[in-house]
């Protein structure tokens, strides 16, 4: 069931989506050569409770994962792109490192995720990994328009990592949000426009085209939880949170600042 949301209740959800970008903003400015993992995810855990938000992440346990999760942001590096658990890892120049961060504020969630490179021998390979995510994601909510379909925004991000030369993986894509973090429907990065859900105003969706260097398949490490490319080579992820309205698409998290590439 798709649930739409009025103008106020979109208006709460970019409260949600401020302090989202607002976190994922820290964190990529705070990730540098000699930072661990674990104090990335404990500077979450004080910007949560500062905020008086609720992890979406905290003890989520779905059936893809070895639950329950018990951290507040996915940290994934180099080949990792979904659902990394983050662990004492320190980071290390060039690396890089996938953000994915939500949480509920006052009833209402906000989704949002971010690559950056880290320090500051960063390979031209993986800094056009992230910009063709990045163009993706633009690619993708310029198409969520009311009339249009939901296969016009797959189709869009498909198409830009199709001209890039990477290939997708369409077991994870973007997904409904509102009152709880997975919502209806699932949304493909890659389709067929003209096709699948018509697009109406009130319409709340987490746009998130990911992708990788090589291969488009995952293998899932031993935590249960990190997904990574089959083939070792470096992945990126970037997402939004969105509201389908009358005037057009509105970006809830608008303001995740990604300055290392």
């Amino acid at each position: 069931m798709i649930e739409l949301k009025s103008a106020r209740e979109i208006d709460k959800m970019a409260v949600t989506g401020e302090f989202v970008a607002h976190t994922l903003t820290t964190l990529a400015r705070e990730a540098e050569p000699g930072v661990n993992l674990l104090q990335l995810e404990h500077r979450a855990r004080d910007l949560v409770a500062e905020r008086g938000a609720t992890s979406c992440y905290w003890d989520y346990a779905p059936s893809f994962g070895s639950g329950p999760f018990r951290n507040v942001i996915c940290l994934s590096v180099n080949d990792g792109v979904l659902h990394g658990l983050p662990h004492d890892y320190v980071l290390r120049d060039g690396d890089v490192l996938t953000m994915d961060f939500a949480v509920e504020i006052d009833g209402w969630t906000a989704d949002s995720a971010a690559t950056v490179v880290v320090g500051q021998n960063r390979d031209p390979a993986d800094l056009a990994l992230v910009d063709s995510t990045r163009r993706a994601l633009a690619a993708g909510i310029a198409a969520a328009v009311p009339g249009g379909h939901l296969g016009d925004i797959s189709a869009a991000i498909g198409a830009v990592a199709a001209t890039d030369g990477y290939a997708v993986n369409t077991d994870f894509g973007g997904h409904g949000i509102g009152r709880t973090m997975h919502e209806d429907p699932h949304v493909p990065n890659r389709g067929k426009p003209g096709r699948g859900l018509l697009l109406k105003p009130g319409m709340t969706l987490a746009l998130e085209p990911w992708w990788g260097r090589g291969t488009n398949r995952l293998v899932v490490d031993p935590d249960g939880w990190t997904l990574r490319s089959a083939d070792g080579s470096n992945t990126a992820h970037s997402e939004h949170t969105i509201a389908v309205t009358e005037d057009g698409p509105r970006v809830l998290t608008a303001g995740v600042l990604a300055e290392k590439g």
